[in-house]
C-alpha cells in the first residue's frame, strides 16, 4: 500500500536522543567560540522570517563545528545546573535543562533534514562521524547522577506544578529513568557503550540502504522492455549518456512500476532486485540487523526489561503488546479471507494471458490493475491528468485548510531553500495574521532518501517566542521540462497525510518546546496525518483541486465515482503488507537476549515468524523484509510499526464524526484544533480522543473502509 510511504522519525539520524528544543535568540554566551564558530549561520539567528534557516549561507563545513560548539555549549549549561548550590526548583532545574540544548536541537534539524532530503558525501561522512558522538553526548546527559538527582528532587516535589509545567517534569523524570539514570554506574556504563554501538549500527545500515538504491538500479537496453509506460514515464528513467534506462529502486518491496511494466520478465527482474537488494551482495545487512537486535535486548536487560518492545510501548497510547496483537488478531481473519478471493480474481485473470496456476509476487501488482480495470473500468492513465501535484497541494489540500480552519497561503520565492525543487509558503492565520512557514519537496532524486515525511527547522515554543516552521518531504517522479507533475490517486492521498503532519506541527501551541507539536507517542503522531486524508475523496475538495492540466475540465462525477467505488479494491494485499511488516517488527523486538541470539537467518526467521502469525503469503510479501526495514532498524519505529495501523483506525473513525456533525466547516476543524491538533505532548490521549469524537474509538469504520466487512 504505497500511501504507507510516510513520515519516518528522523531521531536516528545523528544516532542520539537531542533535547526537543530549538535556537530563537543570538547566542548569548559564544565568548568561548572560535571566530568561524562566531559567525556560522547555524549558530545565529537567521534574519528570515520566524528564524527559518538561510540556506543561501548554511555551508556543509558549518555543520560540524555547529554542531560540536552546540553540544558544548549545552555541556557547560549542564554543569551550571549540577554545581549550583540553590534548592533545585522547577525553573532553575528542568526549565533550564530545557533550555540548554536550544541551538543544538536547531543545527540537529537542519542537519537531519539535509540528510534526509539533499545529501551527499560530506553530509554522510559526518553523519557516519557524529552517530556515536552524539549518543555519548544523549548519554552524558541522562546518565548524569548529579543531574538525575536534582531532576528527581523536582519531581517528588511536584504537587505544587500544574499543566504543561507538570508534564515538562513528569517527562523529563520519565526519560531519565526510561534511559537509565537509576542503575549503579557500572550498569550505565554498559548501557553508554551499546548506546554508541546502536548508533553505528544504525547508521551503518541506513548508509548500506542508501547507497544500495544508488547502485543497484534495474538497467534497460530494450525500449521494448519498458511496454506499458508512458513516453513520459520512459522519458524519466532515460540514462543521462544515452545508453539505455535504469529503474530505481524505492525502500518498499513492491515498486510502482509493476503494476505498468508488461513484460513478465522485467517484473521478475525488478522485483527480485528489490526483495534481495541487501542479501548475498556488498550491501549486505543481515549480520547488521542482527547485532542490532542483540545490543537492543543487551541495553533493556540493563534497564530492567524482558524485551525491547515492552521497554519501548512506555508512555504509548496502547500501552502493551497485548493490546497490539489482539488487536491484529482482530483483523486477520477477515483481512486473510479477502486476500483469498483477490489472488483467485487475479489468477483468473492471468488464465487470460495463458499464465495458469503460477501466481508470483511479480505479478499482483500488474494484474490487479486489469482487475481493476475490468471490475470498476478505472484506468490510473485516465485519472492522473486531473492530479497535479502542486494543484493537489495550492488547490486541494490548502483548499480544505481554509474551510476548516482559516489558514491562508502565500508562496514566497525570496525565501532560500535547500534545493531548487522545493516551494515555501507563508502560513497565515484566518486574521492575516502570519504564523508559520510550510516548504513542499516532492520530487524524487538521488541526494534524497526514499519515502514521504515531514518534520521541523524550527520547533514551535511560547518560551522562547518562537513559531513552527515546517517541511514536508515526499518522492514522486519528477516530470521532465515543463511537464506536468502528475501523480496517481495513491499519491494525491501521500500529500494530503503528509500536511496532516504539518497541520500538527503548525498548530502546535505548547510553552515548552519539548511537548510542542508533533512531539507525541508514536502510536498517536500517525493519527492526525491519516485524519488528513479522509478531506482528499472529499466532494467540494476534490472538484476543487483535481482539474484536467490541459482543458482545464473538473474532474468528472463518473471518474470520482469510479475512485470511491475503487477505494476498497486491493486492500487484501494492501493491508496484509503493511500488517506482516508491523508484525515482523513486533517479533524482533518482542524476544528476550536468549530468543535472539538463536536467531541466525534473518529471512528463515521473517519466513517462520510470520508462519506463525497466519500473515506469511506467497503472493503478498511483506513491505518491508527484515534487512531493508528502515523504519525499525535505522529509524525510530523499532516495535512502533504498528502505530499506521492503531492510528488508521483513530482516523477512520475521526472521519466519520466529522460526517456524522456536518462535515466540511469551520466549527468541526476549530474544534478538531482546539482538542487534538492543537494539544502536543500535553494530554492523556486516550481522555482526548473521546473527549473529542464522545466515543472511544470504533474499529468498525477502518474495517469499513478496506472494504473488510
Amino acid at each position: 500500500m504505497k500511501k504507507y510511504l510516510k513520515k519516518i522519525a528522523l531521531i536516528a539520524v545523528l544516532g542520539g536522543l537531542v533535547l526537543n528544543t530549538s535556537c530563537d535568540k543570538k547566542i548569548d554566551n559564544m565568548t568561548e567560540g572560535t571566530t568561524d564558530v562566531a559567525n556560522n549561520p547555524l549558530l545565529n539567528k537567521s534574519d528570515l522570517p520566524f528564524g527559518a534557516p538561510d540556506f543561501s549561507k548554511i555551508k556543509d563545513s558549518d555543520f560540524k563545528p555547529a554542531l560540536e560548539e552546540a553540544m558544548r555549549l549545552q555541556n557547560n549549561r549542564i554543569n551550571e545546573i549540577v554545581e549550583s548550590r540553590e534548592e533545585p526548583t522547577f525553573e532553575n532545574t528542568i526549565v533550564a535543562l530545557q533550555n540548554s540544548g536550544r541551538e543544538l536541537d536547531f543545527v540537529s534539524n537542519v542537519f537531519g533534514g539535509l540528510a534526509g532530503a539533499d545529501t551527499n558525501e560530506t553530509i554522510k561522512k559526518l553523519q557516519e562521524e557524529m552517530a556515536p558522538i552524539m549518543a555519548a553526548h544523549s548519554d552524558e546527559i541522562y546518565l548524569n547522577d548529579k543531574l538525575f538527582a536534582k531532576v528527581k528532587k523536582v519531581y517528588d516535589n511536584r504537587a505544587d506544578l500544574q499543566g504543561e509545567d507538570l508534564k515538562l517534569v513528569e517527562e523529563y523524570y520519565n526519560d531519565f529513568t526510561h534511559a537509565g539514570a537509576a542503575l549503579d554506574n557500572e550498569s550505565k556504563e554498559k548501557l553508554k557503550k551499546l548506546n554508541k554501538e546502536l548508533a553505528s549500527l544504525q547508521n551503518e545500515f541506513n548508509q548500506k540502504l542508501l547507497n544500495v538504491v544508488n547502485n543497484r538500479k534495474l538497467l534497460i537496453t530494450n525500449k521494448q522492455d519498458l511496454d506499458g509506460l508512458s513516453e513520459e514515464q520512459i522519458k524519466t528513467l532515460e540514462k543521462g549518456d544515452g545508453s539505455g534506462w535504469e529503474i530505481t529502486l524505492l525502500n518498499t518491496t513492491q515498486q510502482p512500476l509493476m503494476s505498468s511494466l508488461k513484460n513478465r520478465e522485467i517484473r521478475k527482474k525488478l522485483f527480485e532486485l528489490s526483495w534481495n537488494r541487501t542479501n548475498g551482495n556488498e550491501f549486505n545487512t543481515n549480520d547488521i540487523i542482527i547485532e542490532i537486535a542483540k545490543k537492543r535486548a543487551k541495553k533493556v536487560k540493563i534497564l530492567g526489561f524482558d524485551n525491547y518492545t515492552d521497554w519501548s510501548l512506555n508512555s504509548t497510547m496502547v500501552g502493551d503488546v497485548a493490546t497490539i496483537k489482539s488487536f491484529f488478531s482482530g483483523i486477520t481473519p477477515d483481512l486473510r479471507k479477502k486476500g483469498r478471493v483477490e489472488a483467485e480474481d487475479i489468477k483468473a485473470m492471468m488464465a487470460k494471458d495463458g499464465i495458469k496456476n503460477d501466481l508470483q509476487p511479480w505479478d499482483w501488482e500488474y494484474y490487479a490493475e486489469k482487475v481493476r480495470k475490468e471490475k470498476y473500468d478505472l484506468n490510473e492513465d485516465e485519472i492522473k491528468p486531473y492530479f497535479n501535484a502542486y494543484e493537489v497541494l495550492e488547490n486541494g489540500v490548502f483548499y480544505a485548510a481554509n474551510k476548516l480552519y482559516g489558514l491562508q497561503f502565500k508562496r514566497n520565492k525570496d525565501i532560500p531553500a535547500y534545493h531548487p525543487d522545493v516551494r515555501v509558503y507563508e502560513v497565515l492565520e484566518e486574521d492575516g495574521t502570519p504564523f508559520a512557514l510550510f516548504y513542499a519537496d516532492y520530487f524524487a532524486r538521488d541526494s534524497k532518501r526514499g519515502g514521504a515525511w515531514m518534520s521541523n527547522f524550527v520547533t514551535q515554543s511560547k518560551e522562547w517566542g518562537q513559531k513552527p516552521v515546517i517541511y514536508n518531504v515526499c518522492n514522486f517522479t519528477k516530470p521532465v521540462g515543463n511537464a506536468p507533475a502528475l501523480i496517481s490517486f495513491d499519491e494525491v492521498t501521500t500529500i494530503f497525510h503528509e500536511f496532516g503532519h504539518a497541520l500538527h506541527g503548525l498548530f502546535a501551541d505548547q510553552k515548552y518546546a519539548k511537548l510542542s507539536g508533533t512531539s507525541v507517542a508514536r502510536d498517536f503522531v500517525e493519527y492526525p496525518s491519516q485524519a488528513n486524508e479522509h478531506w482528499a475523496l472529499n466532494n467540494e475538495v476534490l472538484k476543487n483541486y483535481a482539474k484536467h492540466y490541459k482543458t482545464g475540465e473538473v474532474i468528472p462525477d463518473s471518474l470520482i465515482i469510479k475512485i470511491k467505488n475503487a477505494s476498497t479494491f486491493n486492500q487484501g494485499f494492501g493491508l496484509t503488507e503493511v500488517l506482516a511488516a508491523a508484525d515482523l517488527d513486533l517479533n524482533w523486538h518482542n524476544k528476550n537476549l536468549k530468543e535472539i541470539n538463536d536467531i541466525k537467518d534473518p529471512n528463515v526467521f521473517e519466513k517462520e515468524s510470520l508462519e506463525k502469525d497466519n500473515l506469511w503469503d506467497p503472493y503478498i510479501p511483506p513491505r518491508y523484509r527484515s534487512s531493508y526495514f528502515a523504519h525499525i532498524f535505522g529509524g525510530g519505529y523499532a516495535s512502533g510499526y504498528y502505530a499506521y495501523l492503531w492510528t488508521e483506525m483513530l482516523a477512520h473513525d475521526t472521519g466519520a464524526w466529522f460526517d456524522e456533525n456536518g462535515g466540511l466547516n469551520r466549527a468541526n476543524g476549530q474544534r478538531y484544533r482546539d482538542m487534538i491538533l492543537s494539544k502536543g505532548n500535553t494530554i492523556d490521549y486516550k481522555k482526548a480522543y473521546k473527549d473529542f469524537t464522545g466515543r472511544d474509538p470504533q474499529v468498525k469504520h477502518m474495517l469499513k473502509a478496506r472494504g473488510l466487512n
